[in-house]
């Protein structure tokens, strides 16, 4: 079967963020703190910039796994937010999948803490229920490179196609005449070497 190139769709995708959570981020080890939150920052910006709707999801808050970042609740107050209550897999969660489905896309962006239990679990579940699946896989963290590559295997032999944020910003912009300065500007803010690029981009033509 020849090889089909599937793009992500930004009229046909839904970004679930799963267990982004206080406690949860300090057991990220593959990246460092600060870049881990650019990463899952600059993945929301251009979540906000598509208009791509956003599902948000935490596990067991009232234990160490503690709340939401609250950079992620202030971006995306209306979001349909889903604390579960002890499921690991957010799939396992009636209300999260319906809210997921509710959406009508059949393309899902996941990312989350940690990567190979909740980022994973729901991954493989979404496939197996039809969805086409891309991991976000800089926006996702975990203990360190063999828990990271373990589970980015398994995804991908599942059917996941595995990503960046800057790679799934390009994908969805497709065409730098849809928007230079807005698209530019959003890359620029979560990469400095962008940003010297669009600075120099400007003063070239102003």
């Amino acid at each position: 079967m020849a090889f089909q190139y599937k793009r992500l769709d930004k009229n046909d995708v839904a970004l679930l963020m799963v267990d982004h959570q206080s406690g949860l981020l300090s057991l990220v080890r593959d990246f460092s703190p600060d870049d881990f939150k650019n990463n899952v920052l600059a993945l929301a910006d251009i979540a906000k910039f598509f208009n791509i709707p956003t599902i948000l999801t935490t596990s067991f808050e009232s234990g160490p796994n503690g709340p939401l970042v609250p950079e992620l609740k202030a971006m995306f107050p209306d979001a349909p937010y889903f604390a579960r209550p002890g499921q690991i897999n957010a799939w396992d969660n009636a209300d999260f999948v319906q809210a997921v489905k509710a959406t009508g896309k059949k393309q899902l962006l996941i990312a989350g803490v940690v990567t190979e239990v909740c980022v994973a679990f729901p991954v493989l579940s979404a496939i197996e229920e039809g969805f086409e699946v891309f991991v976000v896989a800089d926006a996702s963290g975990t203990f360190n490179p063999t828990t990271r590559e373990a589970s980015w295997s398994r995804m991908a032999e599942a059917g996941a196609q595995m990503m960046t944020w800057f790679a799934v910003g390009c994908e969805l912009h497709r065409d730098w005449r849809n928007d230079i300065e807005g698209f530019g500007g959003l890359l620029a803010s979560h990469l400095p070497a962008y940003a010297n690029l669009i600075q120099s981009y400007s003063a070239q033509n102003g």
